[in-house]
C-alpha cells in the first residue's frame, strides 16, 4: 500500500508536477548546453577571429543563461507547491482518521500519531521532489550523453555505459537506508509520544514524587532514538560517501580518455574544452540522482508508516438506524468489559443516576463502554432498546454524550471552547454557563466570553477549566448526559451550586452522573453502586448513607 500511496501523491499534482518537470529538465538540458555552446564558441569565433561570429555567440550565450535562470525558478515554484499541497493533503488524511468517531485499530499514542501526521506526512511527500529532480537530471545526463557521442562515439557509449552502472551501484545502499529511516521515524516518534505524555502528567508525577523515574524513561526512550538516527545517518553518509566515490572515478576516466584524444588530435580545442566541461557539469546530475534515490528510500519508509494509520481497521462498528423519540431511556443488560462483570442497569427518561464506583478501574470501565470506544464487550448497550451498536456513529454521540474526567480545552475563546463551534446565541451560552456556575470564570475577563483560553486551558485553573468542560455539555443538550466527576476540583459552597443548577437544567433529560460528591448524590433520584465491577445496591443517596457503611465511608467527607 505504501506504492499505492506514493503513486496517489504523484497521480494527484499530475498538472502541475508535468509543468514542473518540463520546466526544471528545460533547466537542465539548458545547463548542459552551456559547456557545448562555449566550445562552438571557441572553435567558431575565438579560433577563427571572426568577430561576427562572436558578437552572435555572446547574443545566444546571453538567450542560453536567461531561459536557463527562468526554468529554473519557475519551475521550482511548480514542484515546491505540489510538494507543499501532498504533504498538507497527507496531514489532513491522517487527521481525519484519528479524529474518525470510529477509532482505529493502531494502538498508537497520541505523540506517535502526532509524528506521522506532521514528520512522517513531510517526508512522504518528498517523492514529489524526487520524482521532478529525478527527471530533470536524467535529461541533463541524456543532452550530455548526445553531445558526447556527436563530439566522439566511444566517449560517448563510455558515458551511456557507466552512467546506468553507477547508478546501479548507488542504489544497492537503498534499501539499507529505507529501513534505517523508518527505525529512525518510530524510535522518534516513541519518544515524542512519551514526551507527551509527562508534559501533560508533569503535575501529577510531581505530586507523588515520581518526575525522577519518569525523567528517567525519557532519557532511555531519547537515547534510543539518538541511536537510531545515528544509524541512519551512518547509512546516509555511507550512501553519499559511495556516489561521490562513484562519481569522482567516473569522471576521472572520462576526462583522462578527453585528453588523451585531444593530445592525439582527434578533438579540438573547443571539443576538449566541451568535453570537460561536461565531464565536470555530469557530476551534478549524477549527485542529483544519488539524492533522489535518497529522498525516495526515506519517502517510502515514512508512507509505509502513514499506511498504517490511513489503512487502519475501525475500532468500533456502527449501523444505520436512529432514535426518534426525545425521551431517551439507557440501558446496560449484563455487561462485562475489563473489571466490569454481567452489569445490568438502567437510566429511565427524565432521571437523573448517581454512580458510585469503589474501584476507579470500573468507573473507567463503564465509561468507554458507554462512551462507543471499546471493539468489543458481552452484553448490550441500549438506547431506547435499540442497541447502540445498530445506531449511526453521528446518531449514537447526539443521543448519548460521555463528558470525561479529564476536560479537553483548545487554543481559542472561551465562547468557542463552550458552544464547540456550533451556532448558538449569546443566550444559550450564558444559560450553560450559570447553570456550571462559571459566571466568574467568563466576568473576570474584560472580553468575558471573547477571552482567549491558551492550548489545553492551560491558563485556566482546574476548577474552571472544569466547569467550562460542564458548560459545554450543558450547552449540547443530548437527551443524555453522561459526566465522569463533574466537580471534584471545586470548593464546596460552588459544589451545591453545581448540584442545584445541573438538577434544574437537566430536567425532562437523563442524566447519569459517575461520581462520589454526596451534594450531586444527594439530588439524584437514585444512586447504583458498582462494587467489584458488579451492582451491589440501589438505592436513595439517604437510603445508602443509613443502611451502607461502606457506602458511608466512601461518600461523606
Amino acid at each position: 500500500m505504501r506504492r499505492g500511496l506514493l503513486a496517489g501523491a504523484v497521480r494527484r499534482h499530475w498538472g502541475r508536477l508535468l509543468v514542473g518537470v518540463l520546466l526544471l529538465a528545460t533547466h537542465q538540458a539548458a545547463e548542459a548546453a552551456v559547456p557545448v555552446a562555449i566550445g562552438l564558441v571557441i572553435d567558431r569565433a575565438v579560433a577563427t577571429g571572426d568577430w561576427g561570429a562572436l558578437a552572435w555567440s555572446v547574443a545566444g550565450l546571453a538567450v542560453l543563461f536567461t531561459v536557463l535562470a527562468f526554468a529554473y525558478r519557475l519551475g521550482s515554484r511548480q514542484a515546491v507547491l505540489a510538494f507543499e499541497r501532498e504533504m498538507h493533503h497527507l496531514r489532513v488524511q491522517v487527521a481525519k482518521r484519528v479524529l474518525d468517531p470510529r477509532g482505529e485499530r493502531t494502538g498508537m499514542r497520541s505523540g506517535e500519531l502526532l509524528s506521522i501526521a506532521s514528520s512522517d506526512a513531510e517526508r512522504a511527500a518528498l517523492v514529489i521532489r524526487g520524482v521532478a529532480m529525478g527527471i530533470a537530471a536524467l535529461t541533463a545526463l541524456a543532452v550530455s550523453s548526445v553531445a558526447l557521442l556527436t563530439i566522439d562515439v566511444p566517449l560517448g557509449l563510455g558515458v551511456l555505459v557507466g552512467v546506468p552502472l553507477l547508478v546501479l551501484v548507488t542504489t544497492r545502499v537503498a534499501p539499507l537506508l529505507t529501513r534505517h529511516s523508518a527505525a529512525q521515524q518510530e524510535a522518534a516518534a516513541r519518544t515524542t509520544a512519551l514526551a507527551t505524555d509527562l508534559v501533560s502528567g508533569l503535575r501529577t508525577l510531581r505530586g507523588i514524587g515520581a518526575q525522577h523515574t519518569a525523567a528517567s524513561r525519557y532519557r532511555a526512550s531519547s537515547e534510543g532514538a539518538l541511536r537510531a538516527s545515528l544509524r541512519a545517518a551512518t547509512t546516509t553518509g555511507l550512501y553519499q560517501g559511495v556516489t561521490a566515490a562513484a562519481s569522482g572515478l567516473f569522471l576521472a576516466a572520462v576526462a583522462g580518455f578527453a585528453g588523451w584524444f585531444a593530445l592525439s588530435g582527434r578533438l579540438t580545442v573547443g571539443e576538449l574544452v566541451t568535453v570537460m566541461g561536461l565531464a565536470q557539469f555530469i557530476a551534478e546530475p549524477l549527485r542529483t540522482l544519488g539524492f533522489c534515490g535518497q529522498l525516495l528510500a526515506t519517502s517510502r519508509a515514512s508512507a509505509a508508516r502513514l499506511t498504517t494509520v490511513l489503512d487502519a481497521e475501525p475500532l468500533v462498528e456502527h449501523g444505520t438506524r436512529s432514535v426518534d423519540s426525545a425521551e431517551v431511556s439507557l440501558t446496560l443488560q449484563g455487561v462485562s468489559y475489563r473489571t466490569l462483570r454481567s452489569v445490568d442497569m438502567a437510566v429511565a427518561p427524565h432521571e437523573m443516576v448517581g454512580l458510585v464506583a469503589y474501584d476507579q478501574r470500573d468507573a473507567d470501565a463503564l465509561l468507554a463502554v458507554l462512551a462507543g470506544q471499546v471493539p468489543e464487550h458481552e452484553g448490550a448497550v441500549l438506547v431506547n432498546g435499540i442497541p447502540s451498536a445498530d445506531l449511526d456513529i453521528d446518531e449514537r454521540r447526539r443521543v448519548v454524550l460521555v463528558e470525561q474526567h479529564d476536560i479537553a480545552l483548545f487554543e481559542g475563546s472561551l465562547r468557542e471552547n463552550i458552544s464547540g463551534g456550533a451556532r448558538t446565541s449569546d443566550d444559550e451560552v450564558s444559560a450553560a454557563v450559570a447553570a456550571a456556575a462559571a459566571e466568574d470564570v467568563v466576568d473576570v475577563h474584560p472580553a468575558g466570553l471573547d477571552h482567549t483560553v491558551t492550548d489545553r486551558g492551560s491558563s485556566l485553573s482546574g476548577g474552571q477549566r472544569q466547569r467550562i468542560g460542564l458548560a459545554r455539555a450543558l450547552l449540547a443538550a443530548p437527551p443524555v448526559l453522561v459526566l465522569h466527576d463533574p466537580t471534584t476540583a471545586v470548593d464546596a459552597v460552588t459544589e451545591e451550586l453545581i448540584a442545584e443548577r445541573l438538577t434544574a437544567k437537566r430536567t425532562g433529560q437523563s442524566t447519569l452522573v459517575v461520581t462520589s460528591s454526596p451534594a450531586l448524590l444527594g439530588k439524584a433520584d437514585r444512586v447504583i453502586v458498582l462494587d467489584a465491577g458488579q451492582v451491589s445496591s440501589v438505592g436513595t443517596h439517604a437510603e445508602l448513607v443509613d443502611t451502607d457503611e461502606t457506602y458511608r465511608k466512601a461518600v461523606l467527607r
